[in-house]
């Protein structure tokens, strides 16, 4: 069925519809773009949010009891960074988990990016930085 479809069926508005899947309480629709499309389960799902909102759940409450008691998280897993000192007014930040080959090429461009960055002290240095 299309989301006007479903929004006829359940009795809720399409905007709603789309704030729930935003949510992570409602599925996003089986096939997606122009023709996208809902089934059976969205509507029962919807349904049974309806029941849980007439307890007075609030929707953080029912994203848990939908998904098990298990809430999504409210942040992004965290990860560890490189930080390279590439001149006094430069920093570079680098993820620690990419490939090692990754790694080696970014040291590389740091490297690259560090020399490029070098104080120049004498004049012919100054016609190379002007190049």
């Amino acid at each position: 069925m299309t989301l006007a479809e479903l929004a006829e069926a359940s009795g809720a508005p399409a905007r709603t519809i789309r704030y729930y899947i935003a949510r992570g309480l409602l599925r996003g629709p089986v096939k997606g773009g122009r023709d996208a499309a809902y089934t059976v389960e969205h509507l029962e799902r919807l349904d049974r949010i309806r029941a849980l909102q007439s307890e007075g759940r609030t929707l953080a409450e029912i994203a848990g009891a939908l998904n098990g008691g298990q809430q999504k998280p409210a942040a992004a897993p965290a990860t560890a960074w490189w930080q390279h000192a590439v001149a006094d007014d430069v920093t570079v930040w680098v993820r620690a988990d990419a490939s090692p080959w990754r790694l080696k090429r970014i040291r590389a461009a740091v490297d690259e990016l560090a020399r490029r960055l070098r104080p120049v002290d004498d004049e012919q240095g100054k016609e190379e930085e002007i190049r």
